[in-house]
Parts: C-alpha cells; structure tokens; sequence
C-alpha cells in the first residue's frame, strides 16, 4: 500500500456563500515515485482482439474443420477492420495451423483447438518473432559471405533452380513460399559449412513461420524475389561484401511484418536501447 499523506483541505467562505477549495495535499513524495515506477497496463493489441474474434466466429457460426470463412470482404467489414489487417490476422492463424489460406478461395479452417492454446501460442510466436529476425540476420548474413566465397557450378544452379520456381509461383498468383524456402537452402548449401547448416535446421520452424507472416503482406513476394535475385547476382560474382550486404537489406525487409510492428508499437524502450526498425 501506498504511503499515504491523509488529505487535508482548507476553506474558505466566499462573498457569495458556500465554500470553495482552496489548498489540498496529495500523496507523499515516496508514494509519488513509486505511482511514476508502474507501468502501464497492457492494452490487447489489434492482432489479438482480432485474432479472439475470429476464434469466437467459429464458434458463433458453427464452422467445422473444411469450412469456409465468409468472404473477406464481408468478414472485413462486419469487423470494421481494413482488408489487409483481417487478412494478417488470418495468416496468424495459419502460422498456427488453424486456418489455411489458399489463393482465390479465401481461408479454410483446418482445426479447431481450444482457444486459449491458439492464443497462448500466438503471443508466444509475437514475442518470439523479434529474436527470430536477430538470429536470421546474425546467421544468414555471414552465410551469403560464405556462399560467394565458396560457391560451386552447382549451388548456382540449385539457386537459380530456386528462383525459377518462386518466379513461377508469383505469376501463378501464390506466394512463393516454397521457392523462397528452397532459395534460403541452397544459399545455405552453398556457405559449406556444416555448423552453420545444423543451426539454420535447428530454427527451420520459426523462420518457416516469419516467411509467411513477410510473404503474405500485401506486394511483398515480387519484392523479395527481386532481393533474392540480388543476392544471388552478388554469390555468383564472387563478391562477399555484397552478399552480406543483399542479404541483410533482404531480412530488413522480412523483418516488416505488420506482427512484428504491432507488438513492438507502443512498447516503452529501456534508456539507451535502440529501437528496432
């Protein structure tokens, strides 16, 4: 409990009657420090309410596994939210295998587990989304360096191989999800180097996941092919320097997921801690 001073107010009597405040004693300084040491209390962020409500509209409208959401549209506007925020919050959902969202047939929901496991899991993968960028970047950058380095005929061409098919994907309309999953492994094929490809499998999964939470924002794909395209030029040049450099501008740009700006918007920053871009 707070230290508390007791109140005490002093009156006085105006001309015209009644009485009127004029002095008045609040908390004691220890208390006041500790009201400045609390924190704020956390606000669920957009993400998580609309999450929340979509794991109740399965509820209200009785979906199965196989069944279909409402139209995107519709969906959007009953939950007065822009079409581009539902459809990150459904790719949250897919990250946690709850709905699929397929290309020109909406989202389909393919489980329908507890929702208080779905939603523990999707902060645990909000506040773990940060930690996975860090180790990409710390990782993948010195493995672009290395695979311009020591790249053979045939890591190029598993690398074109690569692109070609995520090339094929986004004319498709897709997202390119398994072109942009074999370029990062032929990348890391190429860098020879058995630790480091033992520590890229060991975090396959979150970065599986953070690749379709960046490719599923709205003109993301064409830009990262075209990164990896410049990465690619700059491993097969035989140019380390640029390779780092492609590479870490590419995980810049996966590293702008509208989860990751929402969980990191509003969050008080220690003094002298850089904030994330």
């Amino acid at each position: 409990m707070w230290n508390h001073v007791p109140t005490r107010t002093r009156w006085r009597e105006p001309r015209d009657g009644g009485y009127r405040v004029t002095a008045m004693e609040g908390p004691s300084e220890p208390a006041r420090a500790r009201l400045v040491s609390l924190r704020p209390v956390a606000r669920p962020r957009l993400y998580e309410q609309l999450v929340e409500r979509l794991l109740a509209l399965v509820h209200e409208l009785h979906l199965a596994p196989g069944d279909r959401f409402p139209p995107e549209r519709e969906l959007a506007a009953a939950l007065d939210v822009s079409r581009a925020t539902l459809r990150q919050a459904l790719v949250a959902l897919e990250v946690q295998g709850v709905v699929e969202v397929r290309h020109g047939n909406g989202a389909i929901l393919r489980a329908n587990p507890p929702h208080d496991t779905v939603l523990d899991a999707f902060r645990a993968h909000a506040r773990r989304l940060p930690d996975v960028i860090d180790a990409r970047m710390a990782l993948e950058v010195h493995i672009a360096e290395l695979a311009a380095q020591r790249r053979t005929d045939h890591d190029l061409a598993q690398i074109d191989t690569a692109l070609d098919l995520m090339g094929e994907q986004i004319e498709r309309g897709e997202r390119g999800l398994e072109g942009d999953e074999r370029f990062h492994a032929a990348v890391t094929t190429a860098a020879h180097s058995e630790l480091l490809a033992d520590l890229m499998a060991a975090i396959a999964t979150p970065i599986s996941e953070s690749r379709v939470q960046s490719l599923s924002q709205q003109g993301r794909p064409p830009r990262s092919l075209r990164s990896h395209r410049q990465i690619a030029q700059a491993i097969r040049a035989g140019d380390p320097r640029a390779a780092a450099r492609t590479m870490r501008a590419h995980i810049d740009l996966v590293a702008k997921v509208a989860l990751l700006e929402d969980a990191t918007r509003d969050e008080p920053t220690p003094r002298g801690t850089p904030r994330r871009r």
